[in-house]
């Protein structure tokens, strides 16, 4: 407001107007800047001077005060915006508070040039920290972090004993380990990325080098553990365990799963079902689901489904300290499993 007054501008006169279309593209905290519509006119009729009369540095920083979406949406408004959309200062306020410290901890250097770049970055690729075998990444929407805890990061009773696991690469991947430059860390794990060298890698299903697969077991225990420091502030999340099943898997459709996300005296529990009906199509899954109360898995782009294990809010207060705990049960029934395929757990934003 104090720059808008010393460039002679009143909040009743603020130079943004709508043509066709409702509003709304966002709100700037001094009135509607900028609405969703084919054209936005920029300037007020008697001469007054548009909004490229305002210093760059005070648009990038009410810009800031919204979202990544909205701030990308906000470059069509004027040539002004975009050059601001561009700037650190819009980026820098996205990024986490802490990025310096998780970025310290990367497995491999992150290369970037702007924030911008450092932001869509981390929202496209994963960084591997803990030796491979957790990633961050960014929801491209808002900014908050999202990690996933690889099948080695979890805690699966009777995982070493062989004849009950047994940990393997991806069965339906070409992983190869090869050496690569800091910028492209991992960069095989991805499908149809193509390095600056010209190589291409082929499709690989897990973004982790080894997965967890069953081979035969009655008492089936997984638990995932991490601090909610780990997470943003003021964020409701959801634990999903993403997983594969073999053509031969058996006994992960009754009883169901007994799930559960725990943070303080938070407790979210859910009963779920790995292997729904085979026959069963997805319309006719959520049907099932909504009839018997049990969440059942959805495909993923990648090749792997998903199924949410519960969810939680991370306050973020100061002081704020607790463990997290992700689990999924099945220990009552007494029937044996096989042909569980883990990738591992993810914990994203949910909308």
């Amino acid at each position: 407001m104090v720059a808008m007054r010393r460039y002679g501008y009143r909040p009743s006169t603020f130079p943004f107007r709508s043509i066709e279309k409702e509003p709304l593209l966002f709100s700037l905290g001094f009135g509607k800047m900028a609405e969703e519509s084919e054209s936005v006119r920029v300037g007020m009729a008697g001469g007054e001077p548009g909004i490229e009369a305002l210093p760059e540095a005070c648009i990038a920083n009410a810009i800031s005060l919204t979202s990544p979406r909205d701030a990308c949406r906000s470059s069509a408004v004027s040539a002004a915006f975009r050059s601001a959309v561009a700037s650190d200062t819009v980026w820098d306020r996205f990024l986490p508070s802490d990025l310096k410290s998780i970025l310290a901890l990367a497995d491999h250097p992150v290369d970037f040039s702007s924030k911008r770049e450092l932001f869509f970055r981390l929202c496209d690729r994963p960084i591997f920290f803990d030796s491979g075998k957790m990633t961050l990444s960014l929801d491209r929407s808002s900014g908050a972090k999202c990690y996933m805890l690889s099948a080695r990061e979890l805690v699966i009773t009777w995982a070493d004993t062989n004849v009950y696991w047994r940990w393997v690469p991806d069965p339906d991947s070409s992983y190869c380990s090869l050496e690569m430059s800091n910028s492209l860390d991992h960069a095989c794990y991805l499908f149809g990325l193509s390095c600056q060298s010209g190589h291409e890698f082929h499709k690989a299903r897990s973004m982790f080098s080894e997965v967890a697969e069953l081979l035969d077991v009655c008492w089936l225990e997984i638990h995932g553990h991490f601090n909610s420091k780990m997470l943003s502030s003021k964020t409701k999340y959801a634990a999903h365990l993403i997983f594969k099943l073999s053509d031969s898997a058996v006994g992960l459709d009754y009883p169901p799963q007994e799930a559960s996300v725990k943070l303080g005296t938070q407790s979210s529990t859910n009963l779920v079902c790995l292997q729904p009906n085979k026959n069963q199509d997805t319309d006719e899954e959520d049907t099932d689901e909504e009839a018997t109360g049990h969440v059942v898995p959805q495909s993923r782009g990648d090749g792997w489904m998903e199924i949410e294990l519960g969810e939680l809010y991370n306050n973020g207060e100061d002081g704020d300290d607790n463990e997290v705990d992700i689990s999924l049960l099945e220990v009552k029934g007494g029937h044996w499993k096989d042909g569980l395929i883990i990738e591992g757990i993810e914990i994203r934003p949910k909308i």
